[in-house]
């Protein structure tokens, strides 16, 4: 990964989130406790297609948003986005960026063409960048998640209120169980996240947020209820070191979302294959390795409860004398 560069002794404070965030940048993920990879964030990776000549035709740009970490969701989505090109009769380009708000950006641009996004952008900024719904995962026979409070297993913490004075890890600053969902339990005890935990950092993955809480980098963290169920029944090296105690209510699963740019024959046919693929059994096989059920069309009522905590978020920031400091 190259030296990692040496930071003035200003602050205690500065020097942990330094040493924090350098031992996340050479852990790719949960899949193994000692891989380090490179990742170049300004460029994309075509998604192959054994045995089939390219498409004459302009390939599909895919983005997936950074919910686990670069290596990781490379490994597990390529055989999707093949699938999926191969039905179109495309070529896929796999695009990685390490924020949610620059996937939303090159989206609401028709930079790319779709992405699987955070269900936090998605409602509370479909308008503004023109995300135009193609399917929803259904998990275990549902279209809902959950963001987990996580803390080591070993720790004391028993409850959010036992969290004060504490360190903790926010995933994205756009995520809505690593950020949104924590930020609105802080605010029903008139809190901030600012004041209550002393220091926050961001892991931009929910898989380093379980990573940092398994070792003890920090002592709390609130991640995808999806991707800590992943990895517990797939590989729980790190998720079998902490523990739960805390689980929010349901919200719309993230979604599959088509660039407003992308001509509708395009959406239409994309849709189509994605709404079929449990029909298919090379598509179940790949949908049964991302413990996916199938793909469902979006219903808009699903995302109304992020949508309302940011409603009442704003409010409170115009008021913020209800906050106990």
């Amino acid at each position: 990964m190259g030296a990692i560069p040496l930071v003035p002794p200003r602050s205690f404070r500065s020097l942990a989130l330094t040493v924090i965030l350098a031992v996340l940048a050479v852990s790719s993920g949960c899949g193994s406790d000692s891989d380090t990879v490179l990742v170049d964030f300004t460029k994309t990776v075509p998604v192959a297609r054994p045995g089939e000549r390219a498409s004459p035709t302009q390939p599909l740009r895919v983005a997936v948003a950074a919910m686990i970490s670069p290596k990781e969701t490379f490994d597990l989505y390529r055989q999707l986005l093949a699938y999926i090109g191969g039905r179109l009769n495309k070529d896929l380009e796999f695009v990685q960026r390490k924020t949610y708000g620059e996937i939303n950006e090159l989206l609401g641009n028709g930079e790319i063409d779709l992405a699987f996004i955070c269900s936090g952008p998605y409602a509370s900024a479909k308008d503004r960048y023109g995300f135009v719904p193609l399917a929803v995962p259904e998990v275990q026979g549902s279209s809902f998640y959950r963001s987990y409070l996580i803390v080591n297993r070993n720790g004391p913490f028993q409850n959010l209120q036992d969290l004060k004075g504490q360190t903790f890890a926010f995933t994205d600053p756009d995520s809505n169980t690593g950020r949104l969902v924590p930020t609105y339990w802080l605010a029903d005890l008139n809190q901030r996240p600012e004041t209550f935990f002393s220091q926050t950092i961001f892991t931009y993955s929910h898989d380093n947020s379980i990573l940092a809480v398994a070792r003890g980098l920090v002592a709390a963290a609130a991640v995808d209820g999806l991707v800590w169920e992943y990895y517990q029944a797939t590989n729980p090296v790190f998720t079998s070191q902490t523990r739960i105690i805390k689980k929010s209510e349901p919200y719309g699963i993230p979604p599959l979302v088509a660039s407003r740019h992308l001509a509708a024959a395009e959406r239409e046919r994309l849709q189509k294959a994605l709404l079929t693929m449990h029909q298919d059994p090379e598509g179940k096989k790949i949908l049964a390795g991302l413990l996916i059920d199938r793909f469902l069309p979006l219903k808009e009522e699903w995302y109304e409860p992020i949508r309302s905590m940011h409603r009442r978020l704003a409010l409170l920031k115009e008021q913020p004398h209800v906050f106990k400091p």
